[in-house]
């Protein structure tokens, strides 16, 4: 079996190449209590990397603990303890990048993608992975609504979830078609 990182190093390596010019400017994320830091994530940004918290938005990708995903290394995810130290991995593609942070419309191209492991050291214990499409305020009535999803955010669906917990195997949504 495969550490977390090995396999987080492996997928990086196959989807690693998608790059996007971001400014401090264009970053909602970056807030004023975190301008000690801005430079250097600026920089790091430029060069492609990842910052401190996991991001990585020239490549539109995600790679860390849990606990960086709010831009906040406090021990926490979103205030809550029991997933910061699971491995998160989330990618999106341009459509999402330029609604969240460029003002963008939204439209049928936005998707992310979230692949939670929590079998790490001190994780939750859980897997799971998450597919989720823009579909409109519409939601269910959205002529990009898939059968077999779920709402989320009121514009949103999810139309994939599945993953173990207890050493039990879920699906809570598995859309058809299922792809992007």
């Amino acid at each position: 079996m495969m550490k977390c990182s090995n396999f987080i190093v492996i997928l990086f390596l196959l989807v690693g190449l998608l790059m996007i010019n971001c400014e401090k400017a264009e970053n909602p994320l970056m807030s004023s209590d975190q301008d000690k830091t801005a430079d250097n994530t600026n920089m790091t940004l430029m060069k492609g990397g990842f910052d401190q918290y996991g991001y990585n938005y020239n490549a539109r990708l995600f790679n860390g603990l849990a606990d960086g995903v709010d831009r906040k290394l406090d021990g926490t995810y979103w205030g809550n303890t029991t997933y910061a130290n699971d491995h998160l991995n989330m990618k999106w593609s341009k459509a999402w990048d330029n609604a969240r942070f460029h003002g963008v419309a939204w439209n049928p191209d936005a998707w992310t993608t979230n692949h939670w492991n929590g079998q790490c050291k001190n994780g939750s214990g859980e897997v799971w992975h998450y597919k989720i499409i823009w579909v409109g305020p519409e939601l269910e009535e959205s002529p990009y609504w898939r059968p077999g999803g779920y709402p989320i955010w009121g514009q949103f669906e999810v139309i994939m979830s599945h993953g173990t917990y207890m050493n039990q195997h879920f699906w809570d949504a598995h859309a058809k078609p299922l792809g992007f």
